[in-house]
């Protein structure tokens, strides 16, 4: 019996009806390999973690790797890349939905909005303004719908309160937001704030944490522009 990395192995002789007198003369015998399975299973499990954990293998992956990601970048450079521009609005419209409640959110969060369009020489702004945030979906679909518009911003603000009609006003809110994109084939952009506390809400509306208004308008500008022509 021997054994080796790949477990324990039998050394058996092994007989045979066919054998002539000459190789029953021979000093050579033969032998057949009985493994113990259980033991190779083990044994080459542990030489295997073994062998991971060794450099040798590691500067396998590492050459893996590198081979791969060349082989990606040159995949890159055969096809054609596409991306939206924030440098020109020349001929575009755009359309704000606003959510009329929490308006003292809402309305700094147009008007960063707004601010950035005018500083991206795009003035040719269209304001809707809705109840609510539930409402926002619909209005945003019906807009892009009539193929006026190369980009369409939806801003309101939903914050939580004592109650679980935070989760589903938020949860269609976004759907609604989604789905008129998808429906309409124009960008729809969401821009709207959903804070635990009034606090929160105010950072991102010309907060500490900046204008997310003037954020999504930039979205929508880049948008605009890669949708300028057909994608194909």
């Amino acid at each position: 019996m021997a054994t080796s990395a790949f477990g324990q192995c039998n050394l058996l002789p092994r007989t045979t009806t066919t054998m002539n007198p000459t190789q029953l003369q021979s000093p050579r015998q033969l032998f057949s390999l009985s493994f113990n399975r259980q033991s190779l299973i083990t044994s080459s499990s542990r030489a295997l973690s073994m062998f991971t954990q060794s450099e040798g293998f590691s500067s396998v992956i590492n050459q893996k790797h590198c081979r791969e990601e060349y082989q990606n970048r040159f995949q890159t450079c055969a096809v054609r890349e596409l991306t939206g521009s924030v440098t020109s609005t020349q001929g575009h419209r755009f359309a704000i939905v606003v959510a009329r409640f929490n308006d003292l959110i809402t309305k700094k969060l147009l008007e960063g909005a707004l601010r950035t369009f005018k500083s991206y020489n795009s003035e040719d702004v269209d304001v809707v303004w809705v109840p609510g945030c539930f409402e926002i979906g619909l209005a945003a679909q019906q807009l892009g719908k009539s193929r006026k518009y190369q980009g369409i911003l939806c801003i309101g603000a939903v914050i939580r309160g004592d109650t679980s009609h935070y989760d589903a006003v938020v949860n269609a809110t976004t759907s609604g937001v989604v789905s008129a994109g998808l429906n309409s084939g124009t960008p729809c952009i969401f821009g709207v704030l959903t804070c635990d506390t009034l606090e929160q809400a105010f950072d991102r509306a010309g907060g500490k944490w900046g204008n997310k208004g003037a954020e999504a308008a930039l979205t929508a500008i880049e948008m605009a522009s890669l949708f300028l022509e057909p994608l194909e």
